[in-house]
């Protein structure tokens, strides 16, 4: 089983991802993919050059391109949880891949600052105006079609997970989501 895994900066996606590793789901992330192929060119690691980097390889080698590169390590037999998923294709190479559940997390702009304020990353966002407008890119607006399309894929999302509260009760959505899908 492949569990892929989409949402606005901020909003969990890598906590469900450890949530899921935890449950016995081999862990990969799209993002890490993109960072090791920006240390191999020299190129600064930032938000802004990771994005346009995940969308000049999408450009030459297609929306998939991402993906197509995960799915190279994984092994048959095996359960997966991939997070960071950008673009459309990149749902569709995993759903041709076999058994693949796309989940979308979610949390309100006020967590997501609050959680972004406590992470600290230098190139995060400083208020709810930068987060909007991280937003925007994430989501597509004014973005080509092999670029950020968050917003286009969470209209594939098959389950939708709010992370509204403590770390505890996300613990248990994504437990009572795992019995469902299971």
């Amino acid at each position: 089983m492949i569990i892929g895994i989409v949402g606005p900066i901020a909003s969990g996606k890598d906590v469900v991802a450890d949530i899921l590793e935890k449950k016995g789901f081999i862990k990969l992330n799209l993002s890490s993919e993109v960072r090791e192929e920006a240390r191999a060119r020299g190129i600064e690691i930032n938000r802004k050059n990771l994005q346009d980097l995940g969308n000049e390889m999408r450009k030459k080698y297609g929306g998939g391109y991402w993906a197509d590169r995960i799915l190279k390590k994984m092994q048959i037999g095996k359960n997966y949880v991939i997070s960071g998923i950008r673009n459309p294709e990149e749902i569709l190479r995993f759903k041709l891949a076999g058994d693949f559940i796309l989940i979308g997390v979610d949390a309100p702009d006020t967590k997501r600052f609050e959680w972004i304020k406590r992470r600290n990353k230098d190139s995060d966002p400083k208020t709810l105006e930068e987060i909007k407008a991280m937003d925007a890119r994430d989501f597509g607006i004014n973005e080509e079609s092999y670029g950020q399309q968050v917003g286009k894929c969470m209209e594939f999302v098959e389950y939708k997970i709010i992370n509204d509260g403590t770390l505890e009760e996300l613990k248990e959505k994504v437990e009572d989501l795992l019995r469902e899908i299971i």
